[in-house]
């Protein structure tokens, strides 16, 4: 039984994690490139963490995703044979996952404050104040996740020649699991974006009452629509993976050989569902956005393609075809 649900897991990394992959780099790319190319995302806070979390996103998929379909696909894993890369791939696939999550529920927490009625509580929505914030706790999780590359190492197996990338401390494999995955990159984002999403609909809710002038009005509409629909997508992309591990830790279920193979295959879907919510914004905001939809085709076409064709009848110009 556990070798069928280890060969089924296989194909359901290769067949659903390439799409997610594909689907997540290329959305990730195209957002970036519309909240850079304009100048109303560019002075926006809230857009500046979407921003941040586009780009990380990308390396979060290429990271952790890409590499199990690799895997997968040719059954050598990296990280058992080479040390370096077992220590530095798992340090930034939680460091990025959680200066993501940072974003995350900084963005949330912005267009509670953008959308507030409150004047002091609009004034924390500032480009300056945010890259401030961003870069304060990019170093806090950059020295958070030193221990990474401390305490895994590689072990050997029994009776093999294979070594395996496993934590060797047990005082920080239990700070992992129950902080670092149940808590910052778990429940605890989900919770925090979950209470400040509520609130900033409300606050959209009663907008139309308050004298805002029109294009912060609908810039506020805009991206607290996008954040609120994403809230509710992190929600559950990120809850079974964190609901799976939990169940996981209980060492009483994973002594059974029966039971642990379950667990493993319920790990592997569920992994798959979580990486959605890496891939996902970007369709999310094409979706509920019809202004991000008319930005998007701005960007593309008339800023980034006249852009191409003016500059080819330059080249062509000082050097004509022939």
């Amino acid at each position: 039984m556990s070798t069928s649900l280890s060969l089924i897991g296989k194909q359901i990394i290769i067949y659903g994690g390439l799409p997610v992959f594909i689907a997540g780099t290329v959305g990730g790319l195209l957002n970036t490139l519309v909240f850079l190319s304009l100048r109303t995302f560019r002075q926006s806070s809230c857009a500046f963490y979407l921003t941040i979390m586009s780009i990380l996103s990308i390396i979060q998929l290429c990271l952790a995703l890409l590499a199990r379909v690799i895997t997968a696909i040719s059954s050598v894993d990296a990280t058992e044979t080479s040390l370096f890369y077992c220590k530095s791939r798992l340090y930034l696939i939680n460091t990025c996952n959680v200066i993501s999550m940072t974003c995350f529920c900084l963005a949330t927490i912005d267009q509670y404050c953008a959308t507030c009625s409150n004047l002091h509580w609009q004034q924390f929505c500032n480009i300056k104040l945010a890259r401030r914030i961003i870069i304060i706790f990019i170093i806090i999780w950059i020295l958070h996740g030193i221990p990474y590359l401390v305490f895994y190492d590689h072990v050997s197996l029994p009776n093999t020649n294979k070594f395996i990338c496993i934590v060797t401390n047990q005082i920080f494999d239990q700070y992992r699991g129950f902080f670092m995955v149940l808590g910052l990159i778990g429940f605890l984002p989900i919770t925090i974006a979950a209470l400040f999403g509520s609130m900033a609909f409300r606050n959209i809710k009663e907008m139309p009452y308050r004298t805002v002038p029109l294009v912060r009005r609908e810039l506020d509409k805009q991206l607290t629509v996008m954040v609120l629909v994403q809230v509710v997508v992190g929600i559950f992309g990120l809850l079974p993976y964190t609901t799976v591990f939990a169940v996981a830790t209980n060492k009483n279920l994973t002594s059974d050989p029966v039971i642990q193979a379950k667990l493993q295959f319920a790990t592997t879907v569920t992994v798959i569902i979580y990486y959605t919510y890496f891939a996902s914004p970007f369709y999310v905001y094409i979706c509920v956005s019809e202004r991000f939809r008319k930005q998007l085709f701005y960007v593309l076409f008339n800023i980034h393609l006249n852009r191409w064709r003016r500059r080819r009848i330059i080249i062509n110009h000082v050097a004509p075809e022939t």
